[in-house]
């Protein structure tokens, strides 16, 4: 198994996208072969070879896709058929940047995946997912670098407007602010940060907000052996009023309590790890 994550060095890039990241599943590889992607706020483009073909489960739903694809905001865990070897390249956009990207009706993508011609969504004529792929392990900063190069000249031609701005301030405050304080903070009433904020983003400020903790506890719980869990701490330490709130926090997410969960461990994070930067 192969990964890293690095950040876009291009600053007119990184306004929109948070971080790349490079995922192989090689033959002789022995790990889970459905893991299940934990409810995520962002999108992300999936840049893949054009022969290759993925599968996503939700709520027995199945969604298949071929090639490069994305992956859009979804509130419930995906299970993923990873049972046979790949290689995959991601782009993880910033909540709300499809927006700017003149992609409308975000709130019909929820839960969804779909496949995508990157050569037309970015207006190149140049790109190649074969040859990005080709050394991706090895090659990283190569890599970034051409994606930073290859993604410049479609998230310049962008579109900002008073809702978009009023999110990326909502953002620098939704992680460890009370959603009904940030209106104050902002000295805007909260029926207009709610309004744009859905406007832009396709989802609620609660959304996002609840699952930007759950990846916070899951990246704490990854640390952890089962026998050094302790949830009541977990509860306290994430602000839950008490242990049967986290358990209802875990259920309703990703469809498991926490003794369930801390048995199967059968997230992306725990099979792939956390894709510290590089």
């Amino acid at each position: 198994m192969k990964s890293w994550k690095l950040s876009p060095k291009i600053e007119d890039v990184a306004r929109y996208v948070e971080c790349y990241w490079f995922l192989e599943k090689e033959l002789h590889d022995q790990s889970f072969s459905y893991p299940k992607l934990n409810p995520d706020p962002s999108s992300h483009l999936i840049v893949s070879n054009l022969n290759s073909t993925y599968e996503y489960t939700h709520s027995n739903k199945t969604q298949n896709v071929s090639g490069s694809h994305w992956i859009f905001p979804h509130l419930k865990t995906f299970t993923m058929d990873h049972s046979a070897p790949f290689k995959i390249v991601g782009v993880k956009f910033k909540i709300g940047a499809l927006y700017s990207l003149k992609m409308n009706n975000l709130s019909s993508k929820l839960d969804k995946v779909e496949t995508i011609d990157v050569n037309h969504l970015i207006g190149s004529r140049t790109f190649s997912s074969d040859q990005l792929l080709m050394n991706a392990a090895e090659q990283k900063q190569q890599v970034c670098n051409i994606l930073d190069e290859e993604l410049l000249p479609w998230l310049s031609d962008c579109h900002e407007d008073k809702h978009s701005h009023l999110v990326r301030q909502i953002m620098l405050l939704l992680g460890d602010t009370a959603i009904a304080e940030i209106g104050e903070k902002l000295h805007r009433s909260q029926r207009t940060i709610e309004r744009s904020f859905a406007r832009v983003t396709g989802l609620s400020m609660k959304q996002p907000q609840s699952m930007i903790h759950l990846e916070e506890i899951l990246n704490y719980l990854y640390q952890l052996n089962k026998e050094d869990i302790n949830w009541v701490d977990v509860a306290n330490k994430y602000g839950f009023s008490d242990q049967p709130h986290l358990i209802r926090h875990l259920k309703s997410s990703i469809g498991k309590t926490p003794a369930s969960y801390a048995l199967d461990r059968d997230l992306t994070i725990d099979i792939y790890g956390n894709f510290e930067f590089d």
